[in-house]
């Protein structure tokens, strides 16, 4: 008699995946590093910026000249020139005196300050009136108020954000250490699943799961690799799996992790060589028969066949997965985009599982509401209509209406 597999608990799950650590790293220009993470701290080489400049239109000044001003008593100024953007001021200002700035334009010696231009009159063309007072590097930026030289900007394990690339464009890095991408193989399963070219016949359906989980892979920064729509046959999946170990350092199956005479993908992940199977089951519904091995350094996952239970278990556990093989610090554990939201009606649960709910949101007056989407794991249909999960712990009997939960968006 075949024995059944022993589930893990989610947590249990967690900690062996935050086990497995980053890829290699590799330089790559600043232009293609949007969505990669750092594989070490970038420092600033320089002041950023490295001179003091104007955050507005308008006149650089010595702000005690402008003490006192206001709209009934200005504060009058010489017009000594203007600062022309890209160039050093040839000029400097002196007690009494005012400079034309553009935003950005580089301060002249001797001038502190800034007074917007909305707040200047010109009486001709060398006499100015200022009707604000001004406080010593009012709308001026000093140099190293971004960065000082030597500080760290940004820390490994970050993935990096236009902002990010920004930055270091600022300081004039054209090249950044990323950690290579993950590199995702796919293989869909099932004498009865065809390509999405095909006609199904009666009790086949198209292949779903490979373009599901290759565009969650897009999502997170790796490669997907698809490796093949494979039948319910040993020989064939084993030298799929033994070509896609090459190839991925990660490899995913959809279908046949479950118990059945026809459930291939333990079987054959046992004739890997250094095979270890870390997980075989998880108490969480949808995607309990999950399986989580491990060939050398090559981690290997059997998912469920079902489009749904696939999915939500990618986005449970997969995202984590992911983060950690691409350095990425900074999960928050998975699911880190989230609102809270009203539950719209009672959710039954069954102890000693984690149970993930699909919900759409939706919005009446200032409340966001969260409405269950039922029906079952192999229906896409729940994940269509869904915007987000919502979890019911293992030793919670259920949820109420009117309850306050968070929602993980999809």
């Amino acid at each position: 008699m075949e024995t059944f597999f022993k589930v893990k608990k989610p947590e249990e799950v967690f900690r062996i995946i935050d086990r497995f650590g980053p890829l290699g790293d590799e330089t790559i220009p600043l232009e293609e590093a949007f969505g990669r993470v750092l594989s070490e701290d970038v420092t600033s080489a320089e002041d950023l910026p490295c001179f003091a400049r104007s955050v507005m239109d308008g006149y650089a000044v010595r702000a005690k000249d402008t003490f006192g001003a206001n709209e009934s008593l200005p504060a009058l100024l010489e017009v000594t020139g203007e600062v022309v953007m890209g160039q050093i001021p040839k000029m400097a200002v002196r007690e009494g005196q005012a400079v034309k700035i553009p935003t950005g334009g580089m301060l002249p010696e001797g001038a502190d300050g800034v007074v917007m231009v909305e707040y200047c009159h010109l009486l001709d063309e060398t006499t100015l009136e200022a009707s604000r007072s001004i406080s010593p590097l009012e709308n001026v930026i000093q140099p190293g108020d971004d960065f000082k030289k030597g500080a760290t900007v940004l820390k490994m394990g970050r993935r990096l954000r236009p902002q990010d690339l920004g930055v270091m464009a600022g300081l004039g890095q054209s090249e950044v250490s990323v950690y290579k991408k993950p590199r995702v193989a796919i293989i869909s399963t099932g004498d009865e699943i065809v390509a999405i070219g095909d006609a199904p016949r009666p009790g086949q359906v198209r292949d779903i799961n490979r373009y599901t989980l290759s565009a969650f892979c897009h999502r997170l920064g790796a490669e997907s690799i698809y490796s093949g729509l494979c039948p319910d046959d040993f020989d064939t999946l084993k030298a799929m799996v033994e070509k896609s170990l090459r190839l991925a350092d990660t490899v995913w199956i959809s279908g046949g992790s479950s118990v059945g005479t026809k459930d291939l993908t333990l079987k054959i992940f046992e004739t890997v060589r250094d095979f270890e199977l870390l997980v075989h089951g998880i108490s969480i519904s949808p995607g309990k028969p999950t399986i989580i091995g491990r060939s050398g350094p090559t981690h290997i996952i059997g998912l469920p066949g079902h489009v749904a239970s696939a999915l939500v278990v990618a986005e449970v556990f997969l995202t984590r997965l992911m983060a950690r093989l691409s350095g990425q610090l900074d999960d928050f554990g998975g699911l880190k985009m989230h609102v809270k939201a009203e539950l719209t009606r009672n959710i039954e649960s069954a102890s000693g599982r984690e149970d993930y709910i699909r919900v759409r949101l939706f919005r009446d007056g200032n409340t966001v509401f969260a409405q269950p989407v039922f029906g079952k794991s192999g229906l896409i249909s729940t994940l269509v209509e869904a915007d987000g999960l919502i979890k019911i712990d293992m030793n919670t009997e259920g949820l109420y209406q009117g309850q306050k939960v968070t929602v993980a968006l999809l």
